[in-house]
C-alpha cells in the first residue's frame, strides 16, 4: 500500500542553521499494516508524516501510495487519499462550524467528482453522520447542529479522527494523537482508534511517545534515529517484547541509548 523509496530532505542547506531531517530512509507497508513509530525529538518523525501528506517535496526518492507515484503530487490532491491527525486537538476542525458541517465537509472532501465542493448532503447522508458519531459514545449525535469549537479536546480528537476515516483513506497518519489528552480520555481515544483502524483495515502509521502503546497497538514497531529507520519489528519478533527489549534494541540499531525522558518515563 505504502511505498518509500530512500527519500531525504534537509532544511536551510548551506547555512549554519542547516539539518538533515531524513537520510536515506525506505519503508514499505502492506495493505492493511497498522505501524507504530517512537523516537526522540528530532530523530524525523514528524518529517516523515510531512512528507508523505505533501508538506513538502523530498530532494531525493520517491513515494508511492496504492501503486500511484505521489512524490510530485502537492498535498491538496494527496488529502483525497491520506487521513491526517494532529497532536493538538484545535486542528483538523473548524470551530466555529456544527459538528455536521465539519462532518459534510470531510465527507465531500473524499468524492471523486470535480464538483464535489458545490454538493449538498441529503437526509441520508446526514443519517449516516448520526450513526458514525453514535459509534463514539460521546452522545455527538444528539449535537450535531452544535458549534465544534463548544466540544472537549477528547470530543474533537474523536470527531476528528472519525470525520479522517469516515470513508477509509487508504493510508491513515495519528501524529502524537493522544498526547494532549489527559490519561482517561487518551485511553478512550485510542480504543476508538484500535477498533475503527482494525474494524476497516486501514494501513496506518502511529507516531507515540508511549512505549508500551507501541508494542500493544497495531502489528509493527518502528524506531526512529537522526532521520531514518533503525528499528522495524513485527510478527512473532514483536510478540512478548518488553519496553525494555524494545530499548536494548534500539541502542543496538541507533549506536547509543534513548535519552529521551517523556519516552522513557511514559
Amino acid at each position: 500500500m505504502l511505498e518509500i523509496r530512500n527519500i531525504s530532505k534537509t532544511f536551510n542547506p548551506g547555512t549554519v542553521n542547516e539539518k538533515t531531517a531524513l537520510s536515506g530512509l525506505s519503508l514499505t507497508l502492506a495493505d492493511g499494516d497498522f505501524a507504530t513509530i517512537v523516537g526522540s525529538n528530532g530523530a524525523g518523525k514528524s518529517t516523515l508524516f510531512n512528507a508523505i501528506a505533501g508538506d513538502f517535496y523530498t530532494d531525493e526518492g520517491s513515494i508511492f501510495l496504492a501503486g500511484d507515484d505521489l512524490t510530485y503530487l502537492p498535498a491538496y490532491r494527496r488529502s483525497r487519499r491520506i487521513g491526517r491527525l494532529f497532536q493538538d486537538p484545535m486542528r483538523g476542525t473548524a470551530p466555529h462550524m456544527t459538528i455536521e458541517e465539519n462532518l459534510a465537509l470531510a465527507y465531500l472532501r473524499t468524492a471523486k467528482h470535480q464538483k464535489a465542493f458545490f454538493s449538498r448532503v441529503g437526509k441520508g447522508d446526514k443519517a449516516f453522520f448520526r450513526e458514525q458519531l453514535a459509534r463514539l459514545d460521546m452522545g455527538l449525535e444528539d449535537r450535531m447542529r452544535q458549534p465544534v469549537g463548544l466540544l472537549s479536546g477528547g470530543q474533537r480528537q474523536a470527531l476528528t479522527l472519525l470525520m479522517a476515516t469516515m470513508v477509509p483513506p487508504k493510508l491513515l497518519l495519528l501524529d502524537e494523537h493522544t498526547a494532549a489528552l489527559d490519561p482517561g480520555t487518551a485511553e478512550k481515544v485510542l480504543q476508538l482508534t484500535r477498533e475503527i483502524v482494525e474494524g476497516a483495515g486501514i494501513t496506518c502509521l502511529m507516531i507515540t511517545h508511549n512505549m508500551k502503546n507501541a508494542l500493544e497497538m497495531g502489528s509493527r514497531t518502528l524506531m526512529m534515529d537522526n532521520g531514518r529507520i533503525v528499528l522495524d519489528i513485527g510478527g512473532e519478533e514483536r510478540k512478548g517484547l518488553t519496553v525494555d527489549d524494545l530499548l536494548t534494541r534500539f541502542q543496538a540499531g541507533a549506536g547509543k541509548a534513548l535519552d529521551n525522558d517523556r519516552i522513557l518515563l511514559s
